[in-house]
């Protein structure tokens, strides 16, 4: 079974920063992608965040610029660098990650998982 864990949420000031982690755990073949949405009350779920195995990153246009995501496949732990927070970023913030768990003869097959999301909010 493989399970999402997210942690680093918590209160911060406008302008402040927080680190996000999430590690991917159980048994599996490999990690395609990770990546963080967010969604704050009464909103849509948003995409803020990705990166693929080979390290390559994308932002929705809301963070770039302030938001760095990160990964460690040794780890298997993908991490969101959010710096120059602002009240409209406060939402909880959910991992996840397309990770291949069984196969079908030669062939991967890759499955969505989602972490419990973690609460982050930026107020004064």
């Amino acid at each position: 079974q493989v399970q999402l864990v997210e942690s680093g949420g918590g209160l911060v000031q406008p302008g402040g920063s927080l680190r996000l982690s999430c590690t991917a755990s159980g048994s599996f073949f490999s990690i395609y992608t990770m990546g963080w949405y967010r969604q704050a009350p009464g909103k849509e779920l948003q995409l803020a965040a990705s990166i693929t195995r080979d390290g390559d990153p994308g932002y929705a246009d809301f963070v770039k610029g302030r938001f760095t995501i990160s990964s460690d496949s040794a780890k298997s732990t993908a991490y969101l660098q959010m710096n120059s927070l602002k009240p409209k970023d406060t939402a909880v913030y959910l991992c996840t990650a397309r990770i291949a768990v069984t196969t079908t003869g030669s062939r991967l097959n890759a499955y969505d998982y989602w972490g419990q999301g973690t609460q982050v909010t930026v107020s004064s």
